[in-house]
This record gives structure tokens, sequence and C-alpha cells, in this order.
């Protein structure tokens, strides 16, 4: 047994740039940290191969300027508490943002239309500019014309790390999404009115880092950090690995207390997992990620041992360092209603940032579609540097992952299930249950906190809370 250090791992690490590569899986190479000059990134149409047939001018795609047509938007790399630039360009045909899923970031960097920044038109540029407080695996998407941008392709990982991390044998980032294509591999309508009246529109072609069931060599008995993103607009994923144990390190980019052995676990859209993955010490033996659900099961990505043993121990996983997240009050916090509900009124308006014409759920009984230059008035206005419990209250037969900007939600109880003390910016919060979260109101601005099924959040299931 070798025990688990950045000392004994140093040597390992030379490996993970041989094992961080190949079909598109993103390795520690991938991406770009901040340096003295901003990093470039664009939206752009492109083409793509994503079920072995060409998906013509639909696709879209963050990349670097001059980047390959058709590839997987950048992993982006920061380190916690460095300042980090991004000098972002629209080549789309249509407006779009930049939010950073995830960052606890000044309120103007937050990339949504009309609450924090103008929009970005077709031909314009935008400044990024932000230090991440957190490390941790995020992501980055827009938030304007939703359904629509996420749908074709604009989702792209961020990861931010901490120095004191342990190294690892190898570390592989999978972005996990539906696509909405027809047979002959050409995008279809993102949705369909009757599903987003419930759990939203599946897409018809799954994928992991826009490939079919990929598979990818991993060292031998080594450890691999597996940072796993759902950034679909509707699948909730039951994912399970078969041939290989693995331990639980970190929910929603922040560690928890202590390494939890993989059982199954639960990945709405928005959220995030990294497990530490111990490959089998036979060369050659096949490890599979599968989403268990009984209505949709299906292998995710395969990962196949090569190599010598390395003869790693899961046993030697130390936990990650903790994030400095502020520590709620609850002594002194005071309680706001939220409630989850479906809606009989058709309040949908329109919206030059894509509206879906629909208006199927509200929060607190009142639908915003959201993406309109005249918003309603915030849920509730905090003050800042005081705690609030949201006391959420789901009276829908559907599933609901809330996410909220700028802040994080620290996990409290469940009137159904046992709850571990979390802290996650992504909650999924089950039918007809009712959770208490905290959050400390530590960042001022308006921030968004809206259902993460993209068709929910543009059929009503949004709203902002203000703090001041």
């Amino acid at each position: 047994m070798l025990p688990l250090s950045r000392r004994t791992l140093l040597k390992g690490s030379a490996i993970a740039g041989a094992y961080g590569l190949g079909l598109g899986l993103a390795g520690k190479v991938s991406g770009a940290f901040a340096s003295s000059d901003p990093y470039q990134l664009e939206a752009a149409i492109t083409d793509a191969l994503i079920d072995g047939k060409a998906t013509t001018r639909g696709m879209m795609t963050y990349r670097q300027p001059g980047g390959i047509d058709g590839a997987m938007p950048p992993t982006l790399r920061m380190r916690r508490g460095e300042a980090f630039a991004l000098k972002f360009t629209n080549r789309l045909e249509e407006p779009t943002t930049v939010h950073w899923h995830g960052l606890r970031i000044a309120n103007g960097m937050d990339g949504v239309p009309f609450l924090t920044q103008p929009y970005i038109y077709a031909g314009d540029s935008f400044d990024y500019a932000f230090t991440p407080p957190d490390a941790g695996t995020f992501w980055y998407h827009p938030h304007c014309n939703t359904l629509e941008q996420i749908g074709r392709g604009l989702t792209g990982l961020l990861i931010v790390e901490d120095p004191n991390d342990p190294v690892f044998d190898a570390e592989i980032a999978l972005n996990l999404r539906d696509w909405r294509l027809g047979g002959n591999s050409q995008f279809i309508e993102q949705f369909k009115p009757r599903d987003a009246a419930k759990t939203g529109t599946f897409g018809t072609v799954r994928t992991a880092n826009w490939q079919i069931e990929p598979q990818q060599d991993l060292p031998t008995g080594g450890l691999v950090r597996l940072r796993i993103a759902a950034t679909d607009v509707t699948r909730i994923y039951n994912l399970k690995l078969d041939g290989a144990d693995a331990l639980i390190a970190a929910i929603d980019g922040q560690p928890v207390p202590a390494p939890m052995p993989l059982d199954m676990a639960i990945v709405a859209p928005g959220q995030r997992l990294d497990l530490i993955l111990r490959m089998p010490d036979d060369e050659g033996q096949i490890v599979t990620l599968c989403d268990v659900r009984p209505s949709a099961p299906k292998t995710v990505a395969a990962f196949r041992a090569v190599g010598t043993s390395l003869k790693r121990d899961l046993g030697d996983v130390p936990a990650l360092e903790p994030n400095p997240a502020p520590a709620p009050d609850l002594s002194n916090a005071q309680q706001i209603p939220l409630l989850l509900s479906a809606t009989a009124e058709n309040a949908a308006r329109d919206s030059i940032c894509g509206t879906l014409g629909y208006s199927f759920w509200a929060i607190n009984k009142v639908p915003w579609p959201g993406d309109s230059a005249d918003p309603m008035a915030p849920l509730a206005e905090l003050k800042r540097g005081q705690t609030y419990i949201l006391n959420l209250e789901n009276v829908t037969p559907h599933a609901h992952p809330i996410h909220i900007h700028g802040m994080n939600f620290h996990v409290l109880s469940s009137s159904t299930r046992p709850v571990l003390p979390l802290v996650s910016d992504t909650y999924l919060i089950l039918p007809d249950e009712k959770v208490q979260l905290a959050v400390v109101a530590d960042n001022p601005g308006d921030w968004v906190f809206h259902c993460h099924v993209i068709e929910h959040q543009k059929t009503g299931m949004t709203s902002y809370i203000r703090i001041v």
C-alpha cells in the first residue's frame, strides 16, 4: 500500500498528462489558467459530429478564437484566490451572456441580462474579471435564450484548483448532456409544451463530452479524480459505477466533510459530483459509469485499466480542504417561505431574449419566465451579513433542482429524508418535499433564484433575491 500524499503522487501526476487525454475527455492539460493577458473565449455557430453523422449549422459552441470546428467547449481552469480575466466575444446571430454557475463572484460578473449586465450583442465583446473564492468543479453557460442556447451546446466545464489538493494518478472531467436531434442528426424543436408542464422534454441522443458512451484508458490500480457535471436542460441522472469502488469527495463543488463510499448518486441539471475512483488491478478490466434510472438505464462512459498496477488504496484518500464559506447564524435567522407550484395562470410575456410562450410554473404563486427588461419585484430583500432560512415547499409531483446565484445553500432539514450538512448552490427538491436551506446574505446585488430544469425556469419557476 502506497500512502496518498503530494510527495508520493507527484511521480504519479506525470502519468496524468498521458491518461488525461483521448476521446475528448478533459484532463489536466485542458483549458487555461489566468495570466497577464485575458483568456480569449467566443460563442459561435458550428458544425459537429455527435452520433456519427454531421449536425450542420445548428450547433452552438464556446471556443478560443480559431478553435477546432465542432469541438467540445474548453474546460477553463482557475486557481482559488487568484484573479482571472476573460474577454468574451459573441459570434452568434443573437444576444448572449456568460453565467459562471456556482461561483460566488461580484454581481456585475454574474452574466444575467437586465439584472447584472447588458446583452452582449452579435459581434460585441464583454470583459469578465473576478477572483474565485472557492475551489471545485463548476461550469459556465448563457443566461439568455437559455433553453435554445444551452440545448444547442453552450455548456463548458470550469475547474477551480486548490494548491493544497492531493495529486491523483489521473483526472477526468465529464460534461453530461442530451441533444434534441432527429433521425437525420439535425436539431428538432427543443421542447414540447406538454412535457415542459411535467418533467421537461428529454433529448434523443445522450452523450458524455459530446460522445456516445466514450471509453477512456486509465492507470491500472490508480486513483483517479472524476469530475462530473450535469449540464443537460432536463435529465436527472442516477449514477452508479460497475467494476470499481469510488468515494464521493465533493458535491456541487463543495468538499464533503469526509469522503463517502459511492453507492448511487443522484445528479440533477446544474449539479456536480467529484468522485475518487480506484481503478482495478487487472490490466484490461473495464469500469462503467451507468445511469440506472429505471425508465432509461444507459452506460454513460467507460474506463479501461492499462499498465502495471499502481496498487493505490482508497483508504488513503484524505478529505479535500473545505472552502471558506461564511457560517450561518441560525440563532438570529429570519424565515422566508417559498412555495414551488404549478400555475393555472398563463402569464407568459414576450421577451427579446427567448420566451417559450407558456406559463406552467410559479414561485410563491407568481410565474416569472425571466429574460425581461421589466422584472418583477424580488422574492425577498435581504440585509447584508444576516442569515436567512428558506422554507421551500414543493407541492408539485415533479422534482426541481433549485439554483441560487452568488451564494450557497446550507442544507438544514427535509420532511422526507435524512440530510447531510452540505453546502450547495443547486439543491434537488423532491416531489411533495419541504426543505430548509440557510443562506448568508454576504454578496450584495440582485441574484437569480430558479429551477435548473430549463423549461421550468423559462415557464415561470424563476425569480430573484436582492441583497442590500
